[in-house]
């Protein structure tokens, strides 16, 4: 029996993950709507950044009166859309 494979999370390097760290907190602070592409999602998630959890490393985005605590190293990409 052959085990279906899970495609594996792309890997990024340190600069990546600060620059998306940075454009994360940037976000926070603005207080405006992005759009994240998520890893593993067809849509992207929109909402307002309202945490950055260093702790549990989750980012807690705010759309429409819900939060959603999304993995740091599952956001590929922060935008305006």
């Amino acid at each position: 029996m052959v085990k279906a494979s899970v495609p594996k999370r792309p890997t990024r390097d340190e600069f990546e993950l600060e620059d998306l760290g940075s454009q994360l907190e940037e976000a926070r602070e603005d207080g405006d709507e992005r759009a994240l592409s998520v890893w593993g999602e067809t849509e992207k998630v929109r909402g307002r950044i309202m945490v950055l959890d260093s702790r549990t490393r989750l980012v807690h985005v705010e759309s429409e009166g819900t939060t959603r605590k999304i993995p740091f190293l599952d956001i590929m990409r922060v935008s305006y859309e």
